[in-house]
C-alpha cells in the first residue's frame, strides 16, 4: 500500500446519505505542503522520513540550513 501523508475520510453526503473515501497519498500532496510539513516542528520523524523518500523519489534536492535564534 502506498504511504500516507494524512488518515483516509470519509465523506458522508447528507442529502444523499451517499459515502465518498478521500484518501491522502503522498504521491497526491503538492510539493510545497510537504516542505511545509517537513519544516514544521511538531511533524513526527516517522512523518517526517516519509516526506523526504517522496521529495527523492520526485528527484527534489533537499538543502539541510540551520535555524538562526533571534537575528534581526
Amino acid at each position: 500500500m502506498p504511504a500516507k501523508f494524512k488518515p483516509t475520510e470519509k465523506i458522508v453526503d447528507r442529502a444523499t446519505k451517499k459515502v465518498t473515501v478521500k484518501h491522502y497519498y503522498l504521491k497526491q500532496v503538492p510539493q510545497n505542503e510537504l516542505f511545509s510539513a517537513l519544516n514544521n516542528d511538531s511533524t513526527p520523524n516517522k512523518k517526517k522520513q516519509k516526506i523526504r523518500n517522496e521529495l527523492i523519489r520526485r528527484g527534489v534536492k533537499i538543502v539541510r540550513t540551520s535555524k538562526q535564534a533571534g537575528i534581526c
